[in-house]
C-alpha cells in the first residue's frame, strides 16, 4: 500500500468524519427553552406562526392540556384563526429513540392542521441515514386534513373511511409514533374547544361490602390491594444529588367509593364530603409524606391552576383550580404514614369515571448536572379502582395499540416469509455436510447452489426490499440497553431486524459468525455477488489476495474500529452513532448512494471497487460489526472439521477466500465466512491431497475402496487404532503421532487447567470442577505463574483492584456516573487479559459446560475476558440500577 494510497484514505476518512458534524444540524437534539413546558406566552419561545398561517397575535397558554389561540386583525374586526399545542403538553409517545419528537401543531378553527414543525427530536436514522427533510416531507401531508379524520399510515381505505399517509422508507416506527403525537393532541385541543364531542365515561358503580377476605381496611391493606398508590422521585432523577430522602413523595387514592372512602376519611368526614360535591363529580386525595418539594406549586394564587399535579385518562387531562381544591384534615385508616402536606381535589367533568384507570401526574423541575439549565419533566403512577370497590368489577377497556404492534401486524405476510427464509438457511446450514459430501472440487453447485440463492435474496429481498440490513449501531444500543433502559418496544419496532438478531445471535454461538457474515450478509453478499461476476465476466486475471502478512496486519483493523466505537459510546452515543458511517450500509440500502453527501458515496464506490478484485474487503478488514461478531465466535459450539493431515496440506489454504487458514491448517473462526469449499475438499478424494494418495495407493493394490468416515480418510480395510482426539491431546508428547507438527483440528493447542485434570484414581467430581471453574472465572491471578513476574505485574493488579472495587463502591453510593464505571470497566479488562495471558493462559473450547480446553492467543483472551466481564458488569448495574444506586 504506497504512500499515496493512505494519504487518500486519511483525507476520505477526515471527510466522512466531517460531513455528519456539519449535518448535526436542524431539530436533532436541538437546545429548546428552558421554561418552554411551563411559559404563559408559548408564542414567545416558539414560531406559532409557522403552524397557523395568518395568524398575527397569539393568546396566552389556556385550558388543559394547554394550548394557545391564534387571531387575526384587530380590535372589532380581530377574528378567531385557530389553535396551536405542543405535543409534549399533550402526550410523550416515544418514536425509535426512545423519545418523543417535540412538534408544534397548528390547526385552523374549523378543525383542519394548519402547519407541522418538528422542533426538536432524537432519532439518529435522520441524522445520518435519511434527511430531516424527510420527516418534514412527512408532516405536511397532514395539512388540510380534519383531525376528526381516521389517519393512518399505510395506503389509505375508502371503505373503511381511512385516509393513508404515506410512510418513510426505512423510518416506520418514527411515523407511526409521529402519526400517533399528531392526531392525539389535535384531538384533545379539538375536544376541548368544542369541535368535536367530549368524552364520555359510564360513571363507576360502587359496592357497598367489604372485599371479600377484609375484616378492616388499614392502610396496610389499602396499599396491598393497589386502593392507595405511591408517586415517589428520586433526587437522582430531577438532576440533585443521590440521596436517601425522596424529592418528593405522594400517596393518593379514589374517594367516592362508599367503602373505601369511610376507610380513608371516616364515616362523618366522607359524608360531608360527598354533601359538598356533586352527582358527576369525583374526589381524589393527595398526600406528601417526603421531600421538600411542594405538589400544590409554590407559584399558585387565588384563582389560578394547581399546575404541579394533573390527572390523565386516556386522551383526557385534568387540572385544578382553587374552586377545585378542598382541605384534608385527617386520614383515619390504622397505620396511616405521617404528611405534611395535602389536598382534596375535584374533578368536575363527565368525561372523568372512577371505574375507568388514571394516572396522577406530577411536572417535577430538573436540573441538568452537566450544564445547570433548568427543565421540566413529568413523571406518573397509574391508578385503577381495585375492581372488588365497583358493582360489576372492571369495565372492558381497548388499549391503543403501540406503534411495534401495528408494524408487526402490517407486514405480517413480509415477516413470516422472512421467518421461513431464517429457517431455511439454518436447516441448510445443519446439513451441510451432506451437501458437501455431495460436491467436489470441479463441482460445489449441491453448496453454491443454494449459497448464491441465499446471496441474491439477502441484497435483493432483505437488504434493498426490507432495508434489514444489522449494523454496528445496534449493537451499541443492546449494550447500553443491557446496562441502563431496557425497552422491549425499542427493539420490536424493526421486526425484521429484531428476528434478524435472533438468527445472529443463536447461530454465532452455535457455528460461529460465518453463516451470517458469509451467507446473509445484505453488504457482504453484495460485495460476493461482485467479485464473483467480475470473475465470470472476464476479470479474473486481476483478483488476488493480499499477501498473507498484511491481511495478518489488516484484520485487526476491524476490531479496532470496534472497540473505539465501543468507548465514545460510553461517554456519547450521538458521536458513536456519527463515527459508525464507516459501514456503508445507510448509503447502499437505507437511504441510497445518489441521496448522500459525496463522501459517503466515493466511500461505497471505493469499496464496491475494491470488491471486483479482492474478496470482500470490507468484511475482512474494516467492518466493526465483523468485529463484534468475531469476539462469540471465539467459543463457538461446533466448528468445521479439520483432519491430522492438513497442518502440511496447504491446499484449503490456497483456496480460502476469507485467508482464515494459517500455516498449519487451523481455522480461524473468528475469520472464517463459511464458504465451505474446504469442507467440499475434505471429502473429496480427487481434490484433497491426503484423500488422493489413499485413493491411488489403494488402486495401485487392488484394494476396495470404502467410504469416507467424519474423520475425513477411508474407512480402514483393517481395524486400527484410531488418531487421538484433539480435545484429549493434553501435552505435547500425545501428539506424536500428528508428526510434531500441531494439531489442525483444533485452533490452539489443547491443554488442561490443574483443577480438571482427573485425580490420582482417575475420577473428574464435578463439585470440585465447578468450584475450579468459579475460581478460574472470577480470579485472573496465579501465584506460581506471576511469582517470577517483575514486582510492578502485581503492584499494578493490586491497585486496579483496589481502584475496579472502589469504583463500584462510588457508583452504588451515587457519587460516580455510569460512564465512569464503563470507563473501569473497560481499563480493568484489558488489564485482566494482560495478566490471564501470563497467569491462566486458556480458554474454552466447544460448549461453555464442557471440559475442553486450549492455550489462549491474545484474541482469545481479549474474546473471553470482554464477553464474560460485560455480563458481570451488565448483572451489577442491573443489581445496582434495581436497587436505585446508580445517578441517572
Amino acid at each position: 500500500m504506497t504512500d499515496l494510497t493512505l494519504r487518500f484514505l486519511r483525507r476520505l476518512w477526515l471527510a466522512l468524519l466531517l460531513v455528519p458534524v456539519l449535518a448535526h444540524a436542524g431539530a436533532y437534539e436541538a437546545t429548546l427553552p428552558d421554561d418552554l413546558a411551563t411559559t404563559p406566552d408559548l408564542c414567545a419561545r416558539v414560531p406559532c406562526a409557522d403552524v397557523l398561517p395568518g395568524a398575527t397575535r397569539f393568546s396566552p397558554r389556556k385550558g388543559q392540556p394547554p394550548y394557545v389561540e391564534g387571531y387575526a386583525g384587530e380590535g372589532d374586526a380581530q377574528r378567531l384563526v385557530g389553535y396551536v399545542m405542543l405535543s409534549t403538553d399533550i402526550t410523550d409517545i416515544p418514536a425509535y429513540s426512545g423519545k418523543p419528537v417535540v412538534t408544534l401543531i397548528g390547526m385552523d378553527a374549523a378543525g383542519r392542521f394548519a402547519g407541522v414543525k418538528v422542533l426538536k427530536h432524537s432519532e439518529p436514522i435522520l441524522l445520518l441515514g435519511i434527511p430531516e427533510s424527510a420527516l418534514v416531507a412527512f408532516n405536511d401531508q397532514y395539512t388540510g386534513k380534519a383531525v376528526t379524520d381516521t389517519i393512518e399510515v399505510g395506503p389509505s381505505r375508502p371503505d373503511e373511511g381511512v385516509l393513508g399517509v404515506d410512510a418513510i422508507s426505512g423510518a416506520t416506527v418514527t411515523v407511526i409514533a409521529q402519526n400517533q403525537v399528531m392526531m392525539t393532541s389535535a384531538q384533545a385541543v379539538a375536544r376541548q374547544v368544542g369541535l368535536i364531542a367530549p368524552t364520555v365515561r359510564e360513571p363507576a358503580r360502587y359496592t357497598t361490602a367489604l372485599p371479600a377476605g377484609s375484616a378492616a381496611l388499614s392502610w396496610a391493606t389499602l396499599v396491598e390491594q393497589k386502593a392507595v398508590q405511591r408517586l415517589r422521585v428520586k433526587p437522582e432523577q430531577v438532576g440533585l444529588e443521590r440521596s436517601d430522602t425522596p424529592f418528593i413523595e405522594l400517596w393518593f387514592g379514589s374517594l367516592n367509593s362508599p367503602v373505601l372512602g369511610p376507610a380513608l376519611l371516616g364515616e362523618r368526614s366522607w359524608r360531608n364530603l360527598m354533601a359538598q360535591i356533586g352527582p358527576q363529580d369525583n374526589a381524589l386525595f393527595i398526600i406528601r409524606t417526603a421531600g421538600a418539594e411542594s405538589f400544590k406549586g409554590s407559584g399558585f394564587v387565588r384563582g389560578g391552576i394547581y399546575d404541579r399535579v394533573s390527572v390523565r385518562q386516556g386522551s383526557d387531562t385534568f387540572s385544578f383550580r382553587d374552586t377545585d381544591a378542598l382541605n384534608l384534615y385527617g386520614l383515619e385508616a390504622a397505620g396511616a404514614p405521617a404528611y405534611d402536606e395535602s389536598a382534596i381535589f375535584i374533578i368536575r367533568s363527565s368525561s372523568f369515571s372512577a371505574a375507568y384507570p388514571w394516572k396522577l401526574n406530577f411536572l417535577g423541575n430538573r436540573v441538568d448536572r452537566a450544564t445547570g439549565t433548568r427543565s421540566f419533566a413529568n413523571f406518573d403512577t397509574g391508578y385503577w379502582l381495585p375492581e372488588a370497590y365497583l358493582d360489576g368489577g372492571h369495565p372492558a377497556i381497548v388499549e391503543a395499540e403501540a406503534a411495534w404492534q401495528k408494524v408487526w401486524k402490517a407486514r405480517a405476510p413480509a415477516i413470516a416469509a422472512f421467518v421461513a427464509l431464517l429457517l431455511a438457511v439454518t436447516a441448510v446450514y445443519a446439513f451441510r455436510e451432506r451437501l458437501t459430501r455431495l460436491s467436489t472440487h470441479k463441482n460445489k453447485w449441491p453448496v453454491n447452489g443454494f449459497k448464491y440463492t441465499f446471496w441474491v435474496i439477502s441484497v435483493g429481498l432483505v437488504g434493498f426490499g426490507a432495508m434489514a440490513q444489522p449494523s454496528i449501531t445496534q449493537v451499541l444500543t443492546w449494550f447500553h440497553a443491557l446496562l441502563f433502559s431496557w425497552q422491549w418496544s425499542l427493539f420490536l419496532s424493526d421486526p425484521f431486524i429484531f428476528l434478524f438478531w435472533i438468527f445472529i445471535i443463536t447461530t454465532t454461538f452455535v457455528w460461529g459468525r460465518g453463516l451470517f457474515c458469509g451467507w446473509m450478509c445484505p453488504f457482504g453478499s453484495l460485495q460476493e455477488i461482485i467479485h464473483k461476476v467480475a470473475g465470470a465476466v472476464g476479470l479474473k486475471r486481476w483478483q488476488f489476495k493480499l499477501p498473507q502478512r498484511w491481511h495478518d496486519r489488516l484484520k485487526w483493523v476491524k476490531y479496532a474500529v470496534f472497540f473505539g466505537l465501543l468507548a465514545v459510546s460510553a461517554f456519547s452515543m450521538t458521536t458513536a452513532e456519527m463515527l459508525a458511517e464507516v459501514e456503508p450500509f445507510k448509503t447502499t440500502f437505507l437511504v441510497g448512494p445518489l441521496n448522500r453527501a459525496w463522501p459517503y458515496t466515493l466511500f461505497l464506490a471505493v469499496i464496491l471497487g475494491l470488491s471486483i478484485f479482492i474478496e470482500r474487503p470490507f468484511c475482512k478488514y474494516l467492518c466493526p460489526l465483523g468485529g463484534a461478531l468475531a469476539m462469540p465466535s471465539t467459543f463457538r459450539w461446533f466448528g468445521l472439521r479439520r483432519k491430522p493431515d492438513c497442518n502440511r496440506c496447504k491446499a484449503c489454504a490456497v483456496g480460502c477466500g476469507a485467508q482464515a487458514i494459517d500455516a498449519d491448517g487451523r481455522i480461524d473462526h473468528r475469520e472464517c465466512l463459511h464458504c465451505l469449499d474446504c469442507m467440499v475438499l475434505y471429502t473429496d478424494s480427487t481434490g484433497c491431497p491426503p484423500l488422493a494418495r489413499e485413493r491411488k495407493q489403494r488402486q495401485r493394490d487392488g484394494l476396495p475402496l470404502t467410504a469416507i468416515n467424519r474423520a475425513g480418510y477411508y474407512i480402514p480395510i483393517v481395524p486400527v487404532q484410531a488418531l487421538p482426539r484433539a480435545d484429549t491431546l493434553d501435552t505435547t508428547a500425545e501428539q506424536g503421532d500428528l508428526k510434531g507438527r500441531p494439531d489442525p483440528r483444533v485452533p490452539t493447542d489443547p491443554v488442561t487447567p490443574p483443577y480438571a485434570l482427573p485425580t490420582a484414581d482417575g475420577s473428574r467430581p464435578l463439585l470440585a470442577w465447578l468450584a475450579g471453574e468459579l475460581r478460574d472465572h472470577l480470579w485472573p491471578w496465579d501465584r506460581a505463574r506471576l511469582t517470577g513476574r517483575p514486582v510492578a505485574w502485581r503492584a499494578a493488579g493490586a491497585a486496579l483492584a483496589v481502584a475496579a472495587t472502589l469504583a463500584w463502591a462510588l457508583a452504588a453510593t451515587g457519587r460516580v456516573s455510569s460512564g465512569a464505571v464503563i470507563a473501569w470497566w473497560f481499563g480493568w479488562s484489558v488489564y485482566e487479559a494482560l495478566i490471564r495471558l501470563a497467569a491462566k493462559p486458556h480458554v474454552k473450547d466447544g460448549p461453555w459446560w464442557g471440559r475442553r480446553y486450549r492455550a489462549a492467543n491474545v484474541m482469545d483472551m481479549l474474546s473471553y475476558v470482554g464477553f464474560k466481564n460485560l455480563l458481570i458488569g451488565a448483572t451489577l448495574f442491573l443489581v445496582l440500577k434495581a436497587a436505585g444506586w446508580l445517578p441517572q
